[in-house]
């Protein structure tokens, strides 16, 4: 028995100091070391003791960090990784360090990055990830970093940076972010300004130049003409009352201003589901823009590059709620309609669900959309429209029959009438 025991004790001890063949683990100053440097890996070594607190493998070869990558080592404190040539750090290859308080990934090739497995490092107090290919940071990507001290984001190819990127970032005192290609337009100048005024160290902020305008230093960039997008959905009813029929064109104008000039986007929720279009998906003759659909072909909605939409052959199948989505460097806007056919009758629900009522005005059958969704501008009305009825073959769908330069206005058109309803919100 005594044997057993003994041989247990031994076997326990080994484990303990177990180690990769290639690596060497010690302790030094309390910590539990594991260096990997210098050992021509490819691979991330498994067979870590589970007590590592600093884990080197800098300068190897390792071309990526897979899912899962440190799951032996839980408790590290300090991980290096430098001088790689990682491109890419899946999703998960991080999430489990919660006790990490320094990665260092510079020097290595990375464009694709698990932004998210930040969210899992509230401890990280050093972040370095300089001289990478970095294209792009997301909005809330440190968002969780309250504890980060020093971060480093230097010669990457950094374009822009999302208004609010280091805010999260209340602990912060030093910053690198220099000799990045910008794009020194709107979306940027937040970033001067805060570059400008915030107490974190900054170093060589004349090193943070733009590609555009060419070799400008952002904290001499000169006032932009920059503002936010703003959209109207805007309408022009006609007068005359006819008979009520489906089949008609119906065209929305979506009015937009914004500096630099927004995306437009239409969101349509019909009964048979939801359509988004990036205007414009037709030219000027309303055929199909290439790579949209056949360019000889007409779509069910037709999306102009002066912000008109036309729906050729208007019916139940097209009610529903048109939405008009503008968006630029600096944020978004929004406007929607409700539209539904008008039948005669006493009141009853449409193919949305939405509630109307009947209601006789000047010998003519007038029927309300009940508006049932939360206004999100100055207006909050429900208009009726009178459709006109077509008059002659100038009224076709073309360009010259869409709302551009004209005065802002919904040009309606077809070769019957009816009702109308538009919900502003």
């Amino acid at each position: 028995m005594q044997e057993l025991r003994l041989l247990c004790l031994v076997v326990l001890v080994g484990l303990a100091q177990a180690c990769p063949e290639p690596c060497e683990c010690g302790e030094k100053y309390g910590f539990h070391i594991a260096d990997c440097a210098y050992r021509d890996l490819q691979a991330v070594p498994s067979g870590f003791p589970a007590n590592v607190t600093t884990l080197s493998l800098s300068a190897n070869q390792l071309p990526s960090l897979p899912g899962g990558a440190f799951r032996e080592v839980p408790r590290l404190q300090s991980l290096w990784l430098a001088h790689n040539e990682i491109r890419s750090v899946a999703a998960g290859a991080l999430a489990s360090l919660s006790q990490l308080k320094s990665l260092d990934l510079s020097h290595n090739l990375i464009s694709d990055f698990a932004w998210s497995d930040l969210h899992s490092l509230s401890a990280l107090q050093l972040l370095k990830m300089d001289s990478n290919e970095l294209t792009f940071i997301p909005r809330d990507a440190f968002r969780s970093l309250r504890a980060l001290r020093s971060l480093q984001l230097n010669h990457n190819r950094l374009h822009t940076l999302a208004e609010g990127t280091f805010a999260p970032l209340t602990a912060l005192s030093h910053l690198q972010i220099n000799d990045n290609p910008f794009d020194c337009t709107c979306g940027i100048v937040w970033f001067k300004t805060w570059a400008l005024t915030t107490a974190v160290s900054i170093p060589e902020q004349d090193n943070i130049t733009c590609t555009s305008p060419h070799g400008t230093r952002l904290n001499r960039l000169l006032p932009l003409p920059c503002s936010a997008p703003s959209v109207q959905l805007t309408y022009q009813p006609s007068q005359d009352g006819a008979e009520l029929r489906p089949g008609f064109v119906l065209a929305l104008h979506c009015d937009v201003d914004g500096q630099p000039a927004p995306q437009l986007h239409w969101h349509i929720q019909t009964p048979g589901g939801t359509v988004e279009i990036t205007s414009p998906n037709v030219g000027a003759d309303g055929r199909a823009l290439p790579g949209v659909l056949a360019a000889s072909s007409r779509p069910r909605f037709q999306a102009f590059a002066n912000g008109s939409l036309l729906i050729p052959d208007f019916g139940k199948l097209e009610e529903g709620t048109y939405s008009c989505l503008a968006t630029n460097e600096l944020g978004s806007a929004e406007s929607s309609v409700n539209v539904a056919l008008a039948t005669p009758g006493e009141g009853g629900e449409d193919a949305l669900g939405r509630r109307f009522q009947g209601k006789a005005a000047e010998g003519k059958v007038c029927y309300t959309v009940d508006n049932e969704v939360q206004p999100s501008g100055p207006e909050d009305n429900v208009v009726i429209i009178y459709l006109s009825r077509a008059r002659g073959p100038e009224a076709a769908a073309t360009a010259e029959g869409v709302p551009g330069k004209q005065p802002p206005g919904l040009l309606l058109l077809g070769q019957s009438l009816l009702f109308l309803f538009l919900a502003s919100f």
